[in-house]
Protein backbone atom coordinates (compact mmCIF):
# COMPACT_ATOMS: atom_id res chain seq x y z
CA UNK A 1 0.00 0.00 0.00
CA UNK A 2 2.87 2.44 1.02
CA UNK A 3 3.50 3.20 -2.62
CA UNK A 4 -0.36 3.84 -3.87
CA UNK A 5 -1.73 5.59 -0.94
CA UNK A 6 -0.06 8.97 -2.39
CA UNK A 7 -0.86 8.09 -5.89
CA UNK A 8 -3.85 10.93 -7.32
CA UNK A 9 -6.16 8.38 -8.88
CA UNK A 10 -6.25 6.21 -5.85
CA UNK A 11 -7.11 9.50 -3.70
CA UNK A 12 -9.78 10.82 -6.09
CA UNK A 13 -11.24 6.91 -6.34
CA UNK A 14 -11.80 7.42 -2.63
CA UNK A 15 -12.84 11.00 -2.42
CA UNK A 16 -9.54 12.20 -1.13
CA UNK A 17 -9.04 10.03 2.37
CA UNK A 18 -8.21 11.77 5.34
CA UNK A 19 -5.78 10.80 7.80
CA UNK A 20 -7.85 8.67 10.04
CA UNK A 21 -9.08 6.82 7.16
CA UNK A 22 -6.11 6.15 5.40
CA UNK A 23 -4.67 4.91 8.42
CA UNK A 24 -7.50 2.88 9.27
CA UNK A 25 -7.45 1.28 5.96
CA UNK A 26 -3.71 0.59 5.94
CA UNK A 27 -3.83 -1.00 9.63
CA UNK A 28 -7.31 -2.88 9.23
CA UNK A 29 -4.71 -5.77 7.65
CA UNK A 30 -2.87 -6.54 11.27
CA UNK A 31 -6.07 -6.57 12.84
CA UNK A 32 -6.85 -9.11 10.93
CA UNK A 33 -3.76 -10.77 10.83
CA UNK A 34 -3.53 -10.80 15.00
CA UNK A 35 -7.03 -12.78 14.65
CA UNK A 36 -5.39 -15.51 12.69
CA UNK A 37 -1.98 -15.84 14.42
CA UNK A 38 -3.82 -16.59 17.52
CA UNK A 39 -5.44 -19.52 16.26
CA UNK A 40 -2.48 -20.01 13.69
CA UNK A 41 -0.70 -22.57 15.97
CA UNK A 42 -3.71 -24.56 16.61
CA UNK A 43 -4.58 -24.80 12.96
CA UNK A 44 -1.09 -25.64 12.39
CA UNK A 45 -1.50 -29.10 14.60
CA UNK A 46 -4.99 -29.92 13.57
CA UNK A 47 -4.38 -29.84 9.57
CA UNK A 48 -0.69 -29.52 9.12
CA UNK A 49 1.87 -26.96 8.43
CA UNK A 50 1.40 -27.36 4.39
CA UNK A 51 -2.76 -27.09 5.13
CA UNK A 52 -2.29 -24.05 6.69
CA UNK A 53 0.25 -22.83 4.30
CA UNK A 54 -2.41 -24.06 1.48
CA UNK A 55 -4.80 -22.19 3.96
CA UNK A 56 -3.72 -18.41 4.23
CA UNK A 57 -1.98 -18.26 0.43
CA UNK A 58 -5.50 -18.74 -0.51
CA UNK A 59 -7.07 -16.38 2.27
CA UNK A 60 -4.44 -13.74 1.11
CA UNK A 61 -5.40 -14.02 -1.88
CA UNK A 62 -9.05 -13.69 -2.10
CA UNK A 63 -8.60 -10.45 0.09
CA UNK A 64 -6.45 -9.31 -2.53
CA UNK A 65 -8.74 -10.09 -5.19
CA UNK A 66 -11.30 -7.74 -3.02
CA UNK A 67 -8.99 -4.90 -2.96
CA UNK A 68 -8.49 -4.96 -6.80
CA UNK A 69 -12.03 -5.01 -7.83
CA UNK A 70 -12.51 -2.38 -4.51
CA UNK A 71 -15.89 0.04 -5.46
CA UNK A 72 -15.52 2.09 -2.13
CA UNK A 73 -13.65 2.26 1.39
CA UNK A 74 -15.35 -0.10 2.62
CA UNK A 75 -14.98 -2.96 0.30
CA UNK A 76 -11.32 -1.93 0.66
CA UNK A 77 -11.71 -2.14 4.39
CA UNK A 78 -13.35 -5.82 3.90
CA UNK A 79 -10.65 -6.81 1.03
CA UNK A 80 -7.95 -5.71 3.42
CA UNK A 81 -8.92 -7.72 6.58
CA UNK A 82 -9.64 -11.02 4.68
CA UNK A 83 -6.04 -10.66 3.71
CA UNK A 84 -4.74 -9.71 6.96
CA UNK A 85 -6.44 -13.33 8.15
CA UNK A 86 -3.85 -14.83 5.00
CA UNK A 87 -0.86 -12.95 6.69
CA UNK A 88 -1.74 -14.10 10.22
CA UNK A 89 -1.63 -17.75 8.91
CA UNK A 90 1.41 -17.49 7.19
CA UNK A 91 3.67 -15.19 9.10
CA UNK A 92 2.89 -17.58 11.95
CA UNK A 93 3.11 -20.72 10.26
CA UNK A 94 6.29 -19.96 7.81
CA UNK A 95 8.26 -19.54 10.93
CA UNK A 96 7.32 -22.93 12.30
CA UNK A 97 7.49 -25.06 9.04
CA UNK A 98 10.93 -23.94 8.12
CA UNK A 99 12.09 -24.63 12.24
CA UNK A 100 10.96 -27.95 11.42
CA UNK A 101 13.13 -28.86 8.22
CA UNK A 102 16.20 -27.29 8.45
CA UNK A 103 18.80 -28.70 9.78
CA UNK A 104 19.86 -27.40 13.44
CA UNK A 105 23.66 -26.30 12.21
CA UNK A 106 21.95 -23.87 9.27
CA UNK A 107 18.85 -22.93 11.45
CA UNK A 108 20.00 -19.56 12.15
CA UNK A 109 21.27 -18.96 8.78
CA UNK A 110 18.54 -20.38 6.63
CA UNK A 111 15.78 -17.98 8.94
CA UNK A 112 17.89 -15.23 8.06
CA UNK A 113 17.52 -15.90 4.44
CA UNK A 114 14.16 -16.43 4.84
CA UNK A 115 13.65 -12.61 6.04
CA UNK A 116 15.63 -11.56 2.76
CA UNK A 117 13.02 -12.99 0.64
CA UNK A 118 10.19 -10.87 2.67
CA UNK A 119 12.59 -7.95 1.72
CA UNK A 120 12.66 -8.93 -1.44
CA UNK A 121 9.11 -9.09 -1.66
CA UNK A 122 8.59 -5.46 -0.10
CA UNK A 123 11.00 -3.73 -2.21
CA UNK A 124 9.33 -5.54 -5.73
CA UNK A 125 5.94 -4.49 -4.62
CA UNK A 126 7.88 -0.25 -4.30
CA UNK A 127 9.05 -0.98 -7.80
CA UNK A 128 5.49 -1.96 -9.34
CA UNK A 129 3.99 0.68 -7.40
CA UNK A 130 6.61 2.91 -9.03
CA UNK A 131 5.83 1.72 -12.34
CA UNK A 132 2.34 1.33 -12.36
CA UNK A 133 2.88 5.17 -11.16
CA UNK A 134 2.95 6.32 -14.76
CA UNK A 135 -0.80 5.00 -15.38
CA UNK A 136 -2.78 7.76 -15.77
CA UNK A 137 -6.09 6.17 -14.89
CA UNK A 138 -7.06 3.82 -11.82
CA UNK A 139 -5.28 1.24 -13.05
CA UNK A 140 -2.08 2.63 -11.33
CA UNK A 141 -3.47 1.71 -7.76
CA UNK A 142 -5.33 -2.01 -8.87
CA UNK A 143 -2.92 -3.38 -10.47
CA UNK A 144 -0.15 -3.03 -7.64
CA UNK A 145 -3.00 -4.73 -5.16
CA UNK A 146 -3.26 -7.47 -8.74
CA UNK A 147 -0.06 -8.82 -8.94
CA UNK A 148 -0.50 -9.85 -4.41
CA UNK A 149 -2.99 -12.04 -5.88
CA UNK A 150 -0.60 -13.72 -8.06
CA UNK A 151 1.85 -14.42 -5.44
CA UNK A 152 -0.48 -15.43 -3.18
CA UNK A 153 -1.55 -18.34 -5.69
CA UNK A 154 2.11 -18.99 -6.42
CA UNK A 155 2.83 -19.74 -2.93
CA UNK A 156 -0.96 -21.81 -2.57
CA UNK A 157 0.52 -23.64 -5.80
CA UNK A 158 3.67 -24.58 -4.50
CA UNK A 159 2.22 -25.38 -0.87
CA UNK A 160 0.15 -28.81 -2.52
CA UNK A 161 3.80 -29.97 -3.98
CA UNK A 162 6.00 -29.10 -0.82
CA UNK A 163 6.54 -31.70 1.95
CA UNK A 164 4.95 -32.06 5.11
CA UNK A 165 6.80 -31.23 8.64
CA UNK A 166 8.14 -34.62 9.43
CA UNK A 167 7.41 -33.33 13.17
CA UNK A 168 3.72 -32.99 12.58
CA UNK A 169 4.14 -36.23 10.43
CA UNK A 170 5.46 -38.25 13.39
CA UNK A 171 3.22 -36.11 15.77
CA UNK A 172 0.54 -37.57 14.41
CA UNK A 173 1.58 -41.18 13.61
CA UNK A 174 2.55 -40.99 10.31
CA UNK A 175 5.82 -42.65 10.79
CA UNK A 176 6.77 -43.76 7.69
CA UNK A 177 6.13 -40.61 5.77
CA UNK A 178 7.55 -38.71 8.84
CA UNK A 179 10.96 -40.93 8.23
CA UNK A 180 10.59 -40.20 3.97
CA UNK A 181 10.60 -36.93 4.25
CA UNK A 182 13.88 -37.02 7.03
CA UNK A 183 15.47 -39.03 4.51
CA UNK A 184 14.20 -37.00 0.91
CA UNK A 185 15.60 -33.62 3.42
CA UNK A 186 19.13 -35.65 3.78
CA UNK A 187 19.72 -37.02 0.38
CA UNK A 188 17.19 -39.53 -0.03
CA UNK A 189 18.35 -42.80 1.39
CA UNK A 190 16.01 -44.16 4.42
CA UNK A 191 19.47 -45.50 5.88
CA UNK A 192 21.09 -42.27 6.30
CA UNK A 193 22.37 -42.16 9.99
CA UNK A 194 21.57 -38.05 10.25
CA UNK A 195 17.89 -38.58 8.92
CA UNK A 196 17.50 -42.04 11.44
CA UNK A 197 19.15 -40.10 14.09
CA UNK A 198 16.71 -36.87 13.93
CA UNK A 199 14.00 -39.18 13.73
CA UNK A 200 14.51 -41.15 16.73
CA UNK A 201 15.55 -37.83 18.30
CA UNK A 202 11.86 -36.27 17.39
CA UNK A 203 10.23 -39.71 18.07
CA UNK A 204 11.19 -39.76 21.88
CA UNK A 205 10.25 -35.75 22.02
CA UNK A 206 6.77 -36.56 20.89
CA UNK A 207 6.55 -39.18 23.12
CA UNK A 208 7.98 -37.40 26.21
CA UNK A 209 5.03 -34.88 25.39
CA UNK A 210 2.20 -37.25 25.72
CA UNK A 211 3.99 -39.08 28.76
CA UNK A 212 4.23 -36.09 30.18
CA UNK A 213 -0.45 -35.60 30.13
CA UNK A 214 0.27 -31.78 29.17
CA UNK A 215 -2.64 -30.34 27.30
CA UNK A 216 -1.49 -27.86 24.48
CA UNK A 217 -2.45 -24.59 25.11
CA UNK A 218 -1.32 -21.61 25.47
CA UNK A 219 -1.92 -21.10 28.95
CA UNK A 220 0.58 -23.77 29.73
CA UNK A 221 2.75 -23.12 27.66
CA UNK A 222 2.92 -20.26 29.70
CA UNK A 223 3.58 -22.05 32.77
CA UNK A 224 6.22 -23.91 31.21
CA UNK A 225 8.31 -21.69 29.58
CA UNK A 226 7.14 -18.16 31.20
CA UNK A 227 10.63 -16.36 30.54
CA UNK A 228 10.85 -17.48 27.03
CA UNK A 229 7.58 -16.68 25.91
CA UNK A 230 8.51 -13.17 27.67
CA UNK A 231 11.25 -13.04 26.42
CA UNK A 232 10.18 -13.77 22.75
CA UNK A 233 7.20 -11.38 22.80
CA UNK A 234 8.92 -8.54 24.15
CA UNK A 235 12.04 -8.71 21.56
CA UNK A 236 9.03 -9.39 18.52
CA UNK A 237 7.21 -6.57 20.11
CA UNK A 238 9.92 -3.57 20.30
CA UNK A 239 11.21 -4.28 16.47
CA UNK A 240 7.81 -3.31 15.45
CA UNK A 241 7.58 -0.15 18.08
CA UNK A 242 10.87 1.12 17.10
CA UNK A 243 8.83 3.00 13.99
CA UNK A 244 9.78 0.77 11.06
CA UNK A 245 5.93 0.51 10.08
CA UNK A 246 5.73 4.14 9.58
CA UNK A 247 8.57 3.65 7.00
CA UNK A 248 7.07 0.00 5.52
CA UNK A 249 3.61 1.38 5.01
CA UNK A 250 4.03 5.23 4.57
CA UNK A 251 7.44 6.01 3.47
CA UNK A 252 6.61 7.96 0.63
CA UNK A 253 3.81 9.79 2.39
CA UNK A 254 6.49 10.58 4.69
CA UNK A 255 8.87 12.19 2.42
CA UNK A 256 5.78 14.24 0.91
CA UNK A 257 4.73 15.56 4.09
CA UNK A 258 7.98 15.95 6.30
CA UNK A 259 10.75 18.81 5.39
CA UNK A 260 12.48 16.02 2.70
CA UNK A 261 10.89 17.59 -0.13
CA UNK A 262 9.90 14.60 -2.41
CA UNK A 263 6.82 14.75 -4.13
CA UNK A 264 4.49 12.47 -5.74
CA UNK A 265 6.47 9.95 -7.93
CA UNK A 266 9.58 11.40 -6.79
CA UNK A 267 8.82 9.99 -3.45
CA UNK A 268 8.17 6.37 -4.45
CA UNK A 269 11.24 6.78 -6.52
CA UNK A 270 13.09 7.37 -2.83
CA UNK A 271 11.15 4.16 -1.16
CA UNK A 272 12.43 2.32 -4.35
CA UNK A 273 16.02 3.11 -3.34
CA UNK A 274 15.88 2.78 0.15
CA UNK A 275 14.07 -0.83 -0.52
CA UNK A 276 17.02 -2.12 -2.68
CA UNK A 277 19.15 -0.92 0.61
CA UNK A 278 16.96 -2.57 2.93
CA UNK A 279 17.83 -5.99 1.13
CA UNK A 280 20.99 -5.36 0.98
CA UNK A 281 21.19 -4.76 4.28
CA UNK A 282 19.64 -8.40 5.54
CA UNK A 283 22.75 -9.85 3.53
CA UNK A 284 25.27 -9.87 6.21
CA UNK A 285 23.30 -11.65 8.90
CA UNK A 286 23.80 -14.82 6.94
CA UNK A 287 27.31 -15.38 7.09
CA UNK A 288 27.89 -13.26 10.93
CA UNK A 289 24.70 -14.77 13.06
CA UNK A 290 26.87 -17.67 13.71
CA UNK A 291 30.15 -15.84 14.43
CA UNK A 292 28.89 -12.59 15.88
CA UNK A 293 26.10 -14.27 17.74
CA UNK A 294 22.07 -12.79 17.91
CA UNK A 295 23.00 -10.56 20.92
CA UNK A 296 25.80 -8.78 19.00
CA UNK A 297 24.14 -8.34 16.10
CA UNK A 298 20.41 -6.94 17.90
CA UNK A 299 21.90 -4.33 19.96
CA UNK A 300 24.45 -3.12 16.84
CA UNK A 301 21.65 -2.51 14.82
CA UNK A 302 19.82 -0.49 18.06
CA UNK A 303 22.33 1.33 18.46
CA UNK A 304 22.31 2.46 14.68
CA UNK A 305 18.63 2.68 14.29
CA UNK A 306 19.01 5.47 17.37
CA UNK A 307 22.25 7.19 15.88
CA UNK A 308 19.71 7.44 12.67
CA UNK A 309 16.80 8.66 14.45
CA UNK A 310 18.43 11.48 16.32
CA UNK A 311 20.19 12.17 12.77
CA UNK A 312 17.21 12.37 11.33
CA UNK A 313 15.22 14.91 13.64
CA UNK A 314 18.59 17.61 13.96
CA UNK A 315 18.39 17.91 9.84
CA UNK A 316 14.43 18.62 10.37
CA UNK A 317 15.17 21.08 12.87
CA UNK A 318 18.07 22.62 11.09
CA UNK A 319 15.70 23.37 8.28
CA UNK A 320 18.45 24.10 5.46
CA UNK A 321 19.18 23.34 1.98
CA UNK A 322 20.62 20.03 2.65
CA UNK A 323 17.92 18.46 4.54
CA UNK A 324 15.82 16.72 2.11
CA UNK A 325 19.18 14.43 0.99
CA UNK A 326 20.16 14.48 4.33
CA UNK A 327 17.00 13.15 5.92
CA UNK A 328 16.67 10.73 2.83
CA UNK A 329 20.47 9.20 4.17
CA UNK A 330 19.16 9.03 7.59
CA UNK A 331 16.10 7.04 6.70
CA UNK A 332 17.54 4.77 4.27
CA UNK A 333 20.63 3.93 7.55
CA UNK A 334 17.57 3.62 10.23
CA UNK A 335 15.85 1.15 7.16
CA UNK A 336 18.86 -0.65 6.65
CA UNK A 337 19.93 -0.85 10.09
CA UNK A 338 16.70 -2.71 11.01
CA UNK A 339 17.10 -4.92 7.79
CA UNK A 340 20.68 -5.75 9.82
CA UNK A 341 18.92 -6.98 12.77
CA UNK A 342 15.40 -7.66 12.73
CA UNK A 343 15.64 -11.23 11.05
CA UNK A 344 17.04 -12.08 14.47
CA UNK A 345 14.44 -11.91 16.66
Amino acid sequence: MSGIITGPHFKAYFDYPGPIALGTMVAILEVGAFATSIAAGRVGDLHGRRGTLFAGAVVFTLGGAIQTFATGFWSMIVGRLVSGFGVGLLSTIVPIYQSEISPPDHRGALACMEFTGNIIGYSSSVWTDYCCSFLESDLSWRIPLFVQCLIGLVLAMGSLVMPESPRWLIDTDKDTEGMRVLADLHGGSLTNPIAVAEFQEIKEKVQEERDSGEVRSYHSMWKKYQRRVLLAMSSQAFAQLNGINVISYYAPRVFEVSEAGWIGRQAILMTGFNSLIYVLSTLPPWYLVDRWGRRTILLSGAVIMSAALVATGWWMALDVPRTPNAVVICVIIFNAAFGYRLELT
